[in-house]
């Protein structure tokens, strides 16, 4: 039955796609019950070293993204690249990406896409979508790994925000004045949440439940694409309305033994 799964997925995504891939995985392989990308990326598991996330009880490292960056750039990387000569206002252009994404990403669980329970896409397989067919189809990872790549392209820090049964991407944008909420990041303020998972979200709106918790977060770069155990400890995330930050209820630990007792790593809209 996976294998049949597996042949549904290749298809679904290979039929989406307008022209020539960047960085996607064309050769997606079925080993002990879990699909693996062309980097041996886990795409069906957020936990372990080979997870897309690489999620443990201590720390989190968010590999898939390094899919779509420095030698792998394609698409995405790419579309933010074409923001960032469109529009010379940082946090003009900074909205106009938030918008792509919230606007051209039609909210769908894996398990109505692909018959999957999890099953994280790529920036470039989504941006790909989206360049053939207007738009295309993700939950909240998929959206928040796409912006965060476009946001690199476009020339901005990113990163992306993990929390029980949620993430979504940060991006550095200090002085935005139209966040009711600005994290920081290991002390660093300036960061604002992107949430486009709602039709009607702006940039900067955070879900209220957020607004007090301590958050982790991993600012992307280019990375090597290796699926190995993350030794490096996540930034501490804290949000405050009006740039202020909030205390540190619990530490990271306590959001992954969350997470582990999550059977499924479901998302909510």
């Amino acid at each position: 039955m996976l294998k049949i799964l597996l042949g549904l997925v290749v298809i679904a995504i290979l039929a989406t796609t307008g022209h020539v891939w960047a960085a996607p995985s064309s050769g997606f392989r079925e080993i002990a019950g879990e699909l693996f990308d062309d980097w041996q990326v886990c795409r069906t598991r957020v936990f372990g070293g080979d997870g897309f996330y690489q999620v443990s009880e201590t720390t989190f490292r968010p590999v898939i993204v390094f899919e779509s960056l420095g030698e792998n750039a394609g698409i995405a990387y790419k579309l933010g690249e074409e923001f960032a000569s469109k529009y010379s206002n940082e946090a003009q252009r900074a909205e106009e990406i938030f918008y792509f994404v919230r606007n051209r990403v039609k909210y769908t669980p894996d398990i109505d896409q692909f018959k999957l329970d999890e099953f994280a896409q790529n920036a470039d397989e989504l941006a790909n979508t989206i360049d053939k067919n207007g738009v295309g189809y993700g939950d909240c990872e998929d959206s928040a790994i796409l912006l965060a790549v476009m946001y690199k392209g476009a020339g901005y820090r990113s990163a992306i925000a993990l929390v029980p049964d949620h993430t979504a991407a940060l991006v550095y944008l200090p002085g935005y004045k139209k966040a009711a909420t600005v994290f920081e990041l290991d002390g660093e303020p300036g960061w604002v949440w992107a949430e486009p998972t709602g039709r009607n979200n702006p940039l900067g709106w955070l879900p209220k439940q957020f607004a007090n918790v301590t958050l982790a977060a991993y600012e992307i770069a280019e990375e090597e694409v290796a699926s190995v155990e993350p030794t490096k400890a996540p930034a501490v995330a804290t949000a405050g309305a009006g740039g202020g930050t909030s205390s540190l209820p619990f530490p990271f630990i306590s959001i992954i033994a969350l997470l582990w007792l999550i059977p499924l790593f479901r998302r909510r809209r």
